[in-house]
């Protein structure tokens, strides 16, 4: 199949944390969806695309490509129902073998789990993108009406939404916190050179010390010995 996706492929698409989990046969069980002729091509774009669900480490491999063959036939506008039974042909077979007619309730709660609910908010275009054609035809009436309506108040009012609307994004405030965390290690040799200073004008004062002293003078600091300079 040249439009199979390889382990090495879904491996890289998939986070970091889970890669180990991936089996060639998890990969099979994907190409093998992925030739369904209704659904095939819509599921192989949704599985590497939604893959990020998966960094939570909440989620097994193969609920996670059962949930996204479940997705992928809601989003090509099938029912709960009918995306449930297509999804999971066996578990059906099973509950019919039972006698079962009726098993909306298993759909009604598969349909509202994490796992799915998590995929399906990944798959959402935003409104202002899904309605972006509407909202320029709204700009283009709000602006004919700034400029040919009869009334004035109709100008103005249409004038002011537009600015409100159109008014590009304020520069963002970037503060800067200068308060710096004292440093344990910092704040003793702070202390240590303030006293330092103390001793060497005390020594001077009192005659015992001189400035060419002071200055070619030795510091030990935690057992090193460096040079005043």
């Amino acid at each position: 199949m040249g439009n199979s996706l390889s382990l090495d492929l879904i491996k890289n698409a998939v986070p970091r944390s889970i890669r180990s989990n991936i089996t060639q046969g998890m990969v099979d069980n994907i190409n093998k969806i992925s030739n369904d002729p209704d659904v095939g091509e819509e599921f192989k774009d949704n599985i590497l695309g939604f893959s990020d669900v998966m960094k939570s480490g909440l989620y097994r491999m193969e609920d996670y490509i059962s949930a996204v063959k479940y997705v992928s036939y809601k989003l090509r506008g099938d029912t709960n129902l009918a995306a449930y039974t297509k999804t999971f042909p066996d578990r059906v077979a099973r509950y019919q073998g039972r006698g079962v007619v009726d098993y909306s309730p298993w759909v009604t709660s598969y349909c509202k789990s994490k796992l799915v609910n998590e995929i399906l908010g990944r798959s959402l275009v935003p409104t202002h993108i899904l309605n972006a054609d509407i909202h320029q035809k709204a700009i283009n009436v709000l602006a004919n009406l700034m400029v040919s309506a009869n009334s004035e108040k109709v100008r103005s009012d249409s004038a002011n939404s537009l600015l409100t609307h159109l008014k590009p994004p304020e520069t963002a405030k970037i503060e800067i916190d200068m308060n710096v965390t004292k440093i344990d290690g910092i704040e003793d040799l702070r202390n240590a050179t303030l006293e330092l200073i103390k001793a060497q004008k005390l020594g001077i004062q009192s005659g015992q010390s001189t400035a060419q002293d002071i200055a070619h003078s030795k510091v030990v600091i935690d057992g090193v010995v460096d040079e005043v300079i």
